[in-house]
């Protein structure tokens, strides 16, 4: 199975770019659809971006769509997250996660379809 490891968070003006990056092991990176959740204070993880195994197809959260970029680099075994013009609610923790399965758009964005989840890394806002 693949483990994930996130890494990039940080601290940020609003307005201001940050890209996060996750590194998978364990397991052949390119069978695996992959995407970015996030998770505020006491609620749930939510949807944010995701990428197919290929890179041809992605797919945005509403409030993050044109602001926000994911990308990936099967050689490297990389996913990315570039986030531009971030608002004070951007503000979460982000995770990335993995999904060895295809899926449409309705259940691309339902957290319960992956099992494979990183540890998670701390972006913040500043106004």
């Amino acid at each position: 199975q693949v483990q994930l490891a996130e890494s990039g968070g940080g601290l940020v003006q609003a307005g201001g770019s940050l890209s996060l990056s996750c590194t998978a092991s364990g397991d052949i990176f390119s069978r695996y659809a992959m995407a970015w959740f996030r998770q505020y204070p006491g609620k749930e993880r939510e949807f944010v971006a995701r990428i197919s195994n290929n890179g041809d197809v992605t797919r945005y959260q509403d409030s993050v769509t044109g602001r926000f970029t994911i990308s990936r680099d099967n050689d490297k075994n990389m996913v990315y997250l570039h986030m531009n013009n971030l608002k004070t609610e951007d503000a979460a923790v982000y995770y990335c996660a993995a999904d060895q399965f295809g899926r449409p758009a309705s259940e691309a964005m339902r957290r319960t379809n992956y099992i494979h989840w990183g540890q998670g890394t701390r972006v913040a806002v500043s106004s």
